[in-house]
């Protein structure tokens, strides 16, 4: 891991993901979870301070980036709910089948390695009838931004900790096998639109 890797990108990463739309966005997820919570990516801890303490249990969280989990789990310390942060990945969970009661997935799936197998692990581990949250940015619907994505994007990966822009996950959601009850979706207020094409909503195992 490079100096950049170690400590500039997980910096403007932090910033960025906690800026007051993207903030905004989580305000609407994060405090419907319930019981037993896994975080995909939690990244530096900034859905921490949206979970409703009355209704969460607990919160299980896997982070790869070292540095990513040492400013989470300065976060987590300064919160009244038990965390369990753990160095792992969204394609290999290491938990049992139908451990968790909820899953919240929040600007993740435009990280990972590989979004099908990681929602297939998600879908795993949940409960039947489980509750799968989701934030995420990707593939805009008008020709113009997705051509600037495009362009953008091969740029962007490196800057932005491997961030795809062109990625779609309310579809990648649904061909996970993942029934969605309720989607959104709008460009984020505030953010240049290659960048602000947001999808949210909840669907269950």
């Amino acid at each position: 891991m490079g100096f950049y890797d170690r400590y500039i990108g997980p910096a403007l990463i932090a910033c960025a993901c906690s800026a007051g739309p993207i903030s905004r966005q989580r305000e609407k997820v994060v405090p419907l979870a319930s019981g037993d919570v896994l975080e995909l990516g939690m990244g530096a801890g900034a859905n921490l301070p949206f979970y409703d303490r009355e209704r969460v249990t607990g919160v299980f969280a896997v982070e790869p980036n070292a540095s990513m989990r040492q400013r989470a789990e300065k976060v987590a310390a300064e919160t009244a709910l038990p965390v369990h942060l753990i160095d792992g990945v969204g394609e290999q969970l290491p938990y049992e089948t139908g451990r968790f009661d909820c899953v919240v997935c929040t600007y993740t799936l435009c990280t990972v390695q590989d979004v099908a197998r990681t929602l297939a692990e998600a879908r795993r581990v949940l409960k039947s009838g489980g509750r799968f949250l989701f934030c995420e940015h990707g593939r805009a619907p008008d020709a113009d931004v997705l051509r600037w994505q495009r362009r953008i994007e091969p740029i962007w990966k490196p800057i932005g900790g491997g961030c795809h822009l062109t990625r779609q996950p309310g579809a990648a959601i649904r061909e996970a096998g993942l029934s969605v009850s309720w989607q959104e979706q709008f460009y984020l207020p505030g953010t240049p639109r290659p960048m602000g094409w947001t999808e949210w909503g909840e669907a269950t195992s």
